[in-house]
């Protein structure tokens, strides 16, 4: 499903690599969560997955396509196979909650009875329903990113990464959050939750893989959260 294999990547000359002969294995319906201090690495991990940019060393596969073969055209298409969840919304303000979730089908060009179908069952998903015809304005910081969480799962990816999906939200909303990505993970998707959330991470006993100075340093089954703050 997603796999490293001995990934460095470097910026600068002589600066130190953001990531260092990183090697992982992440299977299909795994769910893990990937911590590290700010600095570690983690950034860099979630933009090569997306090939925003390219590795220095080694090579990526994600369903067992080598990102690093594929052409420019190609890109957009492995991205719709992947759900983003990020901390700041990236709401559209000017849009409805139905509006918001219904453009990420129809930027790929889906017919509109496939549209309304589906986006009320990803609002229901979310438990948000009731909010279907209100502004992002008009909604909580969990709520908002409920709605971002609808948004990334109404194409059917089969990978989800949240980028700190809980980073603005206080803890019980947190936990609410987490408890909805976990149902998505159960339902067969891929998750890979980028945080700092210690209590969550030690809550929910998942998978942890923890990166100090661009390497891998722990790969835990158990959910042991891999470094003292």
């Amino acid at each position: 499903m997603i796999e490293f294999k001995n990934v460095t990547k470097g910026y600068e000359k002589n600066a130190s690599d953001a990531l260092k002969d990183v090697s992982l294995f992440i299977d299909k319906g795994e769910f893990v969560f990937l911590v590290g201090r700010s600095g570690a690495g983690k950034s860099t991990f979630i933009k090569l997955l997306l090939r925003e940019i390219e590795a220095t060393k080694g090579s990526i596969y994600i369903n067992n396509y080598n990102v690093a073969n594929l052409s420019k055209k190609e890109i957009p298409y492995l991205r719709r196979k992947m759900g983003i969840v990020f901390q700041d919304f990236r709401l559209l303000e000017n849009k409805s909650v139905y509006e918001n979730v219904a453009y990420a089908m129809e930027i790929i060009g889906k017919p509109e009875k496939q549209i309304q179908k589906r986006v009320p069952l990803a609002l229901d998903m979310v438990g948000l329903s009731h909010r279907i015809n209100h502004y992002p304005h008009e909604l909580s910081g969990g709520e908002q990113q409920r709605v971002v969480i609808a948004r990334a799962i109404i194409n059917n990816p089969t990978i989800l990464i949240c980028d700190e999906p809980t980073g603005n939200l206080d803890p019980e909303t947190s936990y609410e959050i987490i408890c909805i990505l976990e149902e998505i993970n159960r339902r067969g998707t891929t998750v890979v939750v980028v945080t700092h959330d210690r209590e969550i991470v030690d809550k929910m006993k998942k998978r942890v893989i923890t990166l100090e100075d661009g390497m891998l340093t722990v790969d835990d089954a158990t959910g042991r959260y891999g470094y003292e703050v």
